[in-house]
């Protein structure tokens, strides 16, 4: 019998692998969970795991070399923000543009952000807020994915980087020409040529923002002791990444990027090759990874409507805010993690974001407080 819809063989059932693989994830993931009972077992945990995930992530391939900032152009927008438009060397022949934008006044106490563009929004224009262009602005109403934009209004240094494959870091020239695809990125194709030599896309947009922190040290106009990162969707997966990885990041943001794997990537495993790392669950879970922040203030941002949550919802969420949670009552530090759950679909809320931060770092001051007359 012929489909009438493709010409093909008619065809009543087919016969998946997910239930198997399922099965396997269930056998053999996340044998290297923190198991113990106090700060010292923790501290150690994670210094191992920090090392496994510098393998796994392949940071030991990476290759590092001047930054060698080249400054294209400089615009002032409305209300005083300058807005830079550079680009810095992450690797030999690799390079990263971005926009630097930077509010009235700012100076060396004012807190740098760093903020990685998720998919769908062409990187860096969306995250920038440049909504002069009708689909970047389409994106921005649909995500309100300008947080980039949205902390220098506040008065934060936001640094609006591309990540690799997306914006002006296309493989291909042609890809930026139709609207649709630019608004996209490569990476499959960066997936295609890494992960055979041990070096997993979220390797690549890791060591990327630690090159971005790099610069932020090297220029020196900011609070270098309050580098900060704050990202949505796939920017949330590279927030998850460097802070994990880099404990320069002293305040992370992550917005729509916390679940468990099993859920949100292997059951809805069409989701994007950057968020694959070859080996990885066989040793953690998210929650797992983002317990490498502690005890350094974090705020996570979800939305309860979310269709990446998984088929299980928020469920899967909490559960992994919970490892979250344990990691920070052991480091005496429960007030410096926040989770926000938000009504809606996939999408960013900067609403409470200042009260937020402020939250954040109120607590933050009071713990050195509470430690000073402690140790004094």
């Amino acid at each position: 019998m012929t489909d009438p819809n493709n010409g093909l063989p008619v065809i009543g059932q087919c016969y998946g692998t997910l239930p198997s693989m399922i099965r396997k994830f269930d056998r053999y993931a996340r044998k290297d969970s923190f198991r113990g009972n106090t700060r010292e077992e923790f501290e150690q945990w994670r210094s191992g795991i920090r090392s496994l995930l510098h393998g796994l992530l392949g940071l030991d391939k990476m290759e590092d070399c001047a930054l060698s900032p080249v400054l294209e152009d400089v615009l002032l927008l409305p209300g005083g923000i300058r807005r830079e438009h550079i680009r810095i060397q992450v690797e030999p022949d690799v390079w990263m543009p971005m926009f630097v934008l930077v509010p009235p006044g700012a100076g060396p106490s004012s807190r740098p952000f760093l903020c990685p563009p998720g998919h769908n929004g062409a990187g860096k224009y969306s995250v920038a807020g440049l909504d002069g262009y009708k689909p970047i602005r389409d994106k921005i109403r649909q995500y309100n994915y300008d947080y980039g934009y949205q902390l220098a209004t506040l008065g934060y240094v936001a640094v609006c980087p591309d990540c690799r494959g997306f914006g002006e870091r296309r493989e291909d020239l042609e890809d930026t020409r139709d609207a649709a695809a630019a608004m996209k990125g490569d990476c499959y194709r960066l997936a295609h040529m890494g992960e055979p030599l041990g070096i997993p896309v979220a390797g690549m947009l890791a060591w990327d923002l630690m090159r971005v922190v790099d610069y932020l040290m090297e220029r020196g106009e900011w609070d270098t002791e309050a580098v900060s990162c704050l990202g949505f969707s796939g920017g949330g997966m590279q927030t998850l990444w460097l802070s994990a990885m880099d404990e320069r990041v002293r305040l992370a943001v992550i917005s729509g990027y916390m679940y468990g794997y099993r859920d949100a990537l292997l059951a809805l495993n069409r989701n994007c090759s950057c968020n694959y790392v070859p080996h990885l669950w066989e040793h953690l879970d998210m929650g797992d990874i983002a317990s490498l922040i502690a005890p350094r203030p974090l705020l996570i941002q979800s939305c309860r409507g979310d269709r990446l949550n998984g088929p299980r919802g928020i469920a899967n969420v909490t559960e992994q805010v919970d490892i979250i949670r344990n990691a920070y009552r052991l480091m005496d530090a429960p007030g410096l993690v926040i989770h926000e759950i938000c009504e809606g679909p996939h999408q960013w809320h900067g609403e409470d974001l200042a009260v937020h931060l402020r939250q954040l770092t109120d607590s933050h001051e009071q713990i050195k407080t509470n430690q000073e007359v402690f140790h004094g």
